[in-house]
């Protein structure tokens, strides 16, 4: 068995993620399409043979179009999913919003959801309960707290969700650009939290297609091709070979306005 340095975060080790695609839905149609030759269903690879390894305390910004497979890496992180081949090791703790509204309860209101999401994130009760104002503050959803979650808004639910999230003391934080259906003021306060991530120590894993952001937050790009890593280097090495736009947009105004640094 291969050993790893303690200062090993992640191990991303010949990774492949297969999904099967199903083309009809009811057994008639599958009926109909077996009788007329026709595929009922295929396979792909969001990930094939992937590998890399993360230390203690990088900033990864996980980079590609859509499709690429990134998400999926993040879940398989996350723990969420298995990979078909290969293995995904991590140390410590996991957390981190790499979906809107995953882990809540749409029927409970959104003061049971912090304690419910918590839990799913590792918290103790009385972890939850000494964070919980700090939780609420930062979310900012004033009366809906008493809500169904439900009823939230998918900005409402990235605020709540990424609130928990960042709270947690974790030794790996995880993002994946759910930050982008919140207003702008939140996300300036967002990436305010992430920085402080990064600051402290953790490892950091922040998908994004913002060149302005990724900059200002990671050290490190790996770029994602189908599935497979493309690219794994420097920033802007990394920005560049993406062929993305080096020049400001939103984001990366909001990032310097946030942590007070220019591009």
């Amino acid at each position: 068995m291969t050993s790893y340095p303690a200062s090993t975060s992640i191990v991303i080790d010949d990774v492949t993620k297969e999904f099967t695609l199903r083309y009809h839905r009811t057994l008639k149609q599958m009926s109909v399409a077996l009788m007329k030759g026709r595929d009922i269903s295929d396979t792909f690879r969001a990930l094939e043979d992937v590998s890399f390894t993360v230390e203690q305390g990088e900033s990864i910004g996980l980079m590609g179009l859509n499709g690429s497979g990134k998400s999926t890496l993040l879940k398989l992180v996350q723990g969420v999913m298995r990979p078909d081949s290969g293995k995904v090791l991590t140390r410590g703790r996991i957390a981190g919003l790499i979906a809107t509204g995953a882990g809540f309860h749409p029927q409970l209101n959104g003061r049971d959801n912090i304690y419910l999401n918590a839990a799913v994130l590792g918290m103790t009760e009385q972890e939850t309960k000494r964070k919980f104002d700090e939780i609420v503050e930062f979310a900012d959803i004033g009366r809906f707290l008493d809500s169904p979650v439900g009823n939230y808004s998918s900005g409402m639910f990235a605020r709540l969700g990424f609130s928990v999230a960042i709270h947690v003391d974790s030794d790996i934080f995880l993002a994946d650009e759910a930050l982008a259906v919140g207003d702008r003021p939140f996300r300036r306060k967002c990436m305010e939290k992430m920085q402080e991530v990064r600051d402290s120590g953790r490892t950091l894993f922040y998908v994004s297609h913002s060149a302005g952001s990724v900059r200002q937050m990671c050290d490190r790009v790996i770029v994602l091709e189908k599935g497979r890593v493309g690219f794994d280097g420097g920033v802007n090495a990394g920005i560049r070979y993406l062929k993305y736009d080096d020049g400001k947009d939103n984001e990366s105004d909001e990032v310097d306005e946030a942590i007070g640094n220019d591009i």
